[in-house]
């Protein structure tokens, strides 16, 4: 059995991605966006949405798929975390996973996870939904989901105020969110290896008896990013606009910078933030705008634009609904 570093006390802020911050300090200084969430909270409610699942799925527990709760153990060991969320096994032909609610977060995986990942590679799953909760990403996410789910139109109360600007808005954080979780799975994983696979597999598909390389992946996560003229960089950002993550060649990239940079490694070494420590200040939102740009700058300065582009319409938007609205 692999014995894995316990990171006592671990703030999230220690694995957030600076997009991520960024992108959700965005969102929330869009004029009307905290009165926007909690109307779509308050009409759909947590008990509802606990009830589908308990309805139509299975909670896992020491006697219901007790692997899978040994796993779930192991990450809030390895991350420290003693608020246990319930988790949930639905089918689904998809390997997926999504950690929802609004008061008292729960994780859901599909059944095709344990068809196609292996034990490590469910364990990084897991620990990828057990960082959203953490970050406190959970609600905006839920959020994100329904408006996907039910779409503008089944949310007659929000008529007036939202428009496609503002769930564009959402879906780039919802997509820097995931790099943040991809760090948290890593730390609590404490190995590179399933991390990428399921990165693969995600991409791909499993072995299905043939033969599959990590490495070759990588090449060609590299090759994505770094091959190609200011079109195909164009096209790299319209393929991506409307998706809930970011491509998997992309995560992994972005994971492997994360290593090679040294931040993993201090992490690991002890060198953290701690969550009896954090104090939030305006200037910790400074310090996030500008590692943000620098992100950006440094990978893709037309994603930048476009992120800067998408918030600018949604805040414009929602200020003029409000204008309107009140007269």
């Amino acid at each position: 059995m692999t014995t894995r570093i316990v990171l006592t006390d671990i703030a999230p802020a220690s694995w957030e991605h600076p997009a991520d911050r960024a992108a959700l300090n965005s969102l929330r200084s869009i004029p009307g966006f905290d009165q926007v969430v909690r109307k779509i909270a308050a009409f759909f409610g947590e008990r509802g949405l606990r009830q589908l699942f308990l309805a139509n799925a299975v909670r896992v527990g020491p006697k219901q798929r007790p692997e899978l709760d040994a796993l779930l153990t192991e990450v809030l060991t390895a991350l420290d975390w003693h608020d246990r969320p319930q988790l949930y096994v639905t089918q689904g032909p998809l390997i997926n996973a999504a950690a929802m609610g609004f008061d008292q977060p729960f994780i859901v995986v599909n059944s095709a996870m344990l068809e196609h990942l292996d034990a490590d590679e469910q364990r990084v799953l897991i620990a990828h939904e057990v960082g959203h909760i953490m970050s406190g990403h959970v609600l905006y996410r839920t959020i994100a989901m329904i408006l996907m789910t039910v779409g503008l139109s089944g949310l007659p109360f929000l008529a007036a105020a939202i428009i496609f600007p503002f769930q564009m808005a959402l879906l780039e954080w919802y997509r820097k969110s995931e790099l943040s979780s991809d760090r948290a799975a890593l730390l609590a994983v404490q190995d590179r290896r399933p991390v990428m696979m399921s990165f693969l597999k995600l991409a791909g598909g499993p072995a299905f008896g043939q033969t599959i390389d990590l490495d070759a992946f990588m090449e060609q996560a590299a090759e994505y990013e770094t091959q190609g003229d200011a079109w195909d960089k164009v096209m790299q950002v319209l393929n991506t606009v409307f998706r809930e993550h970011p491509f998997n060649t992309v995560r992994a990239g972005e994971l492997q910078r994360y290593i090679d940079a040294g931040r993993y490694g201090k992490v690991i070494a002890g060198e953290y933030e701690r969550r009896s420590d954090v104090r939030p200040s305006a200037q910790d939102v400074g310090k996030d705008f500008s590692e943000a740009t620098a992100y950006y700058g440094d990978q893709a300065k037309q994603a930048a634009a476009k992120a800067t582009e998408v918030f600018g319409r949604a805040k414009d938007a929602f200020t003029d609904a409000f204008k309107t609205g009140s007269r």
